[in-house]
């Protein structure tokens, strides 16, 4: 348990009193009647260190009652720690100013659990002398947690918001004093990572720390928020006791199968199991249980609630959960927001319930929970049997593939840690389940099925922590028609993810994504059981040539380096097996092996299939070859030993993978079946090297040319001159306060606005983009002058947006190198592109030969910036051969992204050629990363061509959208979803 939290105080203010030098001063709720309106976006749900759930709220003058029994219930010490002196209760006079607030000089909020405070903060705005003021950009803050909730991380919590707050209302640096003994709340300040300074005074510690967020103050929320949500899992799987809320006498209802899964003889643990029926009568008992009529006529605590009921039932359920101290609902009933826009609401108020009375809730709409762990087996879900206990934790949406995946996992003989299929995933999600097997020792494998994401930026973070320790396998549904399952809760702006965006989170998060529930297994088992390869050197071995070379066109199809297949002919016995595999183990060039085993062909063949193709069945025969079962397993102690993975793929061998799992050699009854598990694992191998090397040595380099102000100034004119982002009319400004503060805490975004040219190119020349000029030709004489100040050789071509990059409607006139070409060329161009005006006709000089390439930047709005990179060409966008990168980009990620498309062979000297200069290639891809990282109201840049010669490069074409600054609620305080 970390430290308590109980109070910080401001001298001699008791509780926010004003000095008493002050006492005079009017009240200034009585002096500004007309109040601000709610804001009503400061409300939110929090996670507690413990994995409880709570509520901080504004205070207002509703909450006196509350804020009265809130007082009642803090110690004695807790309120002299506050106050610095006895306080034993609040005069009307303090309840009223405590509850009374103008939401810009002074504000208050609450952390509520069941519509009680457990704990308050406040500030007050102060100028430099330490007096009350609407001007400062100083405030004194103070708190006070209740007793019983100290050591939960509520204070923490409360620091975040009340931080936020005070820089959305102008306020930079904030002021306390506390008591020397009151070291815990010391702790609170000095822990959470803010810049700060301290002083010690008559007998009074006294600190200030600036409010602007520090990347060891955002650790720090992180590091907190990873805590808090592993932990609301692992309450959710190990609870002390369980109640079914829907049981029936109908052997065939959902509740009742539920109960008879909860008593299961694999499920069984040291844990009271309950049944609820509200119609039940005295004394009835179903599968050996006593049904109560309500969850509160439970003589002992709950810890996990299993819902069942009808849904205009659930409501109620909830509620007496809530009263009853339930930490955690699996809601299975459906007809929630599957249903539509109704259903939508009823699924937020049933999250907002449960979340007010401390719950978390898997569903609704879902199939259920489980936990193999044997010493507290869990089973509170439609799974008619525990699945065995093992190394894959697994998380789904659906309950239809949670089914599957758990039929697969039982045919295969792999054991499960923990399973959640979450259905309409409208609280708890694959994040939180994913915050949780970081930390739990028996999850190796983390294997997911996805169709939607709640939040990608938190999924892309947390993925990539746990991906470096543990591989992380996924199967994305509706990849190609982008479509969101009814009832799954996404903000808007990640209803539209494109695959490619997908495909780049996964690729720099670390996550393994694969087509097929087949192939999640096949991948999964051989990182699970094997070595991660040390490279792509494969080496081939079995009986069978034909097989043996089907696999060695997969390998080189996967982009694998085969060696040449060892063929040991179909006579091969156990010991030549043995020896080939020890031979292309110990081999350096070597970095995997593949077995490949057909039965034997010749005299032996009918006996060995036991008669399978000529006769009857011989049940003591087996479809496979002990012999060559014990080779491979040998083989297998020896490839652990040397680090490289050893699997085998085989026909008509349905006995031989049992033989091999004890020993933890997946077998795969297709070569490509094997191929692909075997690329995955050498990708995922490469990533987690790469990773490591690049946290030593890959960095964002220090740039020249690089104007960050001279470049926002440009942008906000942009903005403010055309859609300017404003606060809501209902959005008080403080004074101090700038726009961007209020924007990053309620602007919604707004429009993408294109920048002209001229202002395009002197945004980019700010960050060292240098954009080659062109000069408009609307007639002869224009594109002779233009020519002119540009100088020969120059193109001709037209930029209206239906004819930009489209040199195929012949609408480009190249190396034209002097006026009588150029007179020529723009008669072509007028007669047939409809006249020089509409076609937008331009003068450009002409660049060096190169290769002409694309450079994109795009915001997504749920995922943030995205660099790309492709050749330009209807080819490669035809095959979309292009690479992305998240944002900010190191020198390691654009070395690796110019590499990746599969035309980069142009680029480096392909059949001869002259290689371009990839180190200008990259410099400027990392100006354009910096740029939109620095700039977030830039909304995409987009450089074609980008020619790349020989030596340097030249940017014909740009293009630069803008708009309002949108919500960035991951950089904001740790705050759970709403949607």
């Amino acid at each position: 348990m970390g430290p308590a939290h109980p109070a910080v105080g401001t001298r001699p203010a008791p509780f926010g009193s004003l000095p008493d030098n002050l006492t005079n001063v009017e009240d200034p709720a009585v002096a500004n009647p007309e109040q601000p309106d709610y804001p009503q976006h400061w409300e939110a749900d929090i996670l507690l260190r413990d994995g409880g759930t709570a509520r901080i709220r504004p205070i207002t003058p509703d909450d006196a009652g509350r804020l009265v029994e809130f007082y009642e219930q803090v110690s004695d010490q807790s309120k002299y720690f506050r106050f610095f002196a006895p306080y034993p209760r609040l005069s009307d006079k303090d309840v009223r100013r405590f509850t009374h607030h103008d939401f810009v000089n002074r504000v208050g909020l609450a952390v509520v659990v069941r519509d009680r405070f457990i704990a308050t903060v406040r500030y007050d705005r102060i100028d430099a002398e330490g007096r009350p003021s609407d001007t400062g950009t100083d405030a004194e803050v103070a708190f006070l947690v209740q007793d019983a909730h100290q050591g939960r991380g509520v204070a923490s919590a409360l620091l975040e918001h009340i931080a936020a707050v005070a820089q959305e209302r102008g306020i930079r640096r904030f002021q306390a004093e506390v008591l020397p003994e009151n070291r815990k709340m010391v702790k609170v300040f000095t822990d959470a990572g803010y810049t700060q300074h301290r002083s010690f005074a008559d007998g009074v510690v006294h600190l200030e720390f600036d409010l602007e967020q520090t990347d060891r103050s955002l650790a720090v929320m992180r590091a907190r928020e990873h805590r808090a949500e592993a932990r609301s899992v692992q309450r959710l799987l190990t609870p002390r006791s369980v109640a079914v809320i829907g049981v029936s006498r109908t052997p065939q209802t959902v509740g009742r199968a539920i109960l008879r899964d909860l008593l299961g003889d694999d499920a069984q643990a040291d844990r009271p199991v309950y049944a609820v029926n509200r119609n039940a009568v005295p004394g009835t008992e179903l599968d050996g249980v006593p049904v109560h009529r309500s969850i509160l006529d439970i003589p002992g605590p709950v810890d996990l609630a299993v819902i069942a009921v009808p849904e205009g039932a659930v409501p109620a359920a909830v509620a007496d959960c809530g009263a009853h101290g339930v930490q955690g609902l699996v809601v299975v009933t459906a007809g929630y927001a599957e249903t539509g826009p109704e259903g939508r609401d009823r699924q937020r108020a049933l999250v907002r319930q449960a979340r007010a009375a401390g719950m978390r809730v898997i569903g609704p709409n879902a199939f259920g929970l489980i936990n193999t762990d044997p010493k507290r087996p869990l089973n509170a879900s439609l799974a008619p049997r525990l699945p065995g206990s093992g190394g894959f934790g697994i998380f789904c949406q659906s309950g239809a593939i949670g089914v599957a995946l758990l039929e697969a996992a039982h045919k295969r003989g792999l054991g499960v840690s923990s399973f959640a299929s979450v259905g309409n995933r409208a609280d708890v999600s694959g994040n939180d389940f994913l915050q949780y097997w970081a930390e739990d020792e028996a999850t190796q494998v983390v294997l997911l099925y996805l169709e939607s994401f709640g939040n990608p930026r938190k999924f892309t973070r947390i993925a990539r922590r746990l991906a470096a320790v543990k591989p992380v396998v996924v199967v994305k549904g509706a990849r190609h028609t982008g479509s969101l399952p009814p009832g799954h809760a996404v903000p808007a702006t990640a209803t539209g993810l494109r695959d490619a965006t997908v495909d780049a989170l996964f690729e720099q998060a670390g996550v393994t994504r694969v087509s097929t529930i087949t192939e999640l297994y096949d991948t999964g088992e051989l990182l699970a059981q094997q070595p991660l390869p040390p490279g792509n050197r494969v080496a081939v071995v079995g009986n069978s040539d034909s097989l043996g070379l089907l696999t060695y066109d997969a390998l080189l199809s996967a982009g694998l380096r085969p060696c040449t297949p060892v063929d040991l002919t179909t006579a091969a016995t156990g010991e030549n097996f043995r020896i080939a595999l020890d031979v292309a183990l110990a081999d350096p060039a070597v970095d995997a092996v593949i077995a490949v085993a057909i039965p034997p062909i010749g005299t032996s063949a009918h006996a060995f299939m036991g008669g399978r193709l000529t006769g009857e069945d011989d049940p003591a025969m087996g479809s496979d070859d002990p012999e060559i079962a014990a080779a491979l397993l040998d083989a297998g102690h020896r490839a652990r030993e040397l680090g490289k993975p050893l699997l085998l793929t085989h026909l008509a061998l349905t006995d031989l993978p049992a033989r091999l799992r004890p020993g933890g050699i997946p077998a795969y009854a297709a070569p490509e079946r094997a191929v692909h598990a075997l690329a995955h694992a050498v990708h995922y191998a490469q990533w987690r090297r790469r990773t490591a090397e690049a946290e030593e040595t890959a960095r964002v380099p220090e740039l020249d040319r690089i104007d960050e102000p001279g470049a926002r100034r440009l942008v906000e004119a942009a903005l403010s001159t055309r859609a300017a982002a404003r606060p809501s009319p209902t959005t008080t400004l403080a004074r101090g306060a700038t726009r961007r503060t209020v924007m990053l805490r309620t602007q919604p975004g707004g429009a993408r606005i294109t920048l002209s040219e001229a202002e395009a190119q002197e945004l980019l020349a700010r960050y060292g983009i240098d954009v080659s000029p062109v000069l408009p030709a609307p007639d002869e004489e224009a594109a002779v002058r233009a020519a002119g100040t540009l100088g020969y050789p120059v193109a001709l071509k037209a930029t209206a947006p239906h004819l930009r990059h489209r040199p195929d409607l012949g609408s480009v006139r190249l190396d034209l190198t002097g006026e009588a070409g150029l007179r020529r060329a723009h008669r072509e161009l007028d007669a047939l592109l409809g006249g020089a005006a509409p076609a937008d006709l331009v003068v450009q000089r002409m660049a060096p030969r190169g290769v002409d390439t694309v450079i994109a930047a795009t915001v997504d709005p749920a995922v943030g910036a995205i660099l790309s990179f492709g050749l330009a060409g209807a080819p490669a966008e035809l095959l979309g051969d292009t690479a992305h990168r998240l944002v900010p980009a190191t020198d390691q990620d654009v070395a690796g992204l110019i590499r990746e498309v599969r035309a980069a062979p142009l680029l480096f000297g392909w059949r001869g050629a002259e290689a371009v200069d990839t180190d200008a290639l990259e410099e400027l891809l990392l100006r354009v990363s910096q740029l939109v990282d620095d700039v977030p109201e830039i909304a995409s840049v987009d450089l074609e061509p980008v020619v790349v010669a020989p030596h340097g490069l030249a940017i014909l074409g740009a293009r630069v959208r803008v708009a309002p600054l949108p919500v960035r609620s991951d950089l904001g305080p740790r705050a759970m979803s709403t949607l």
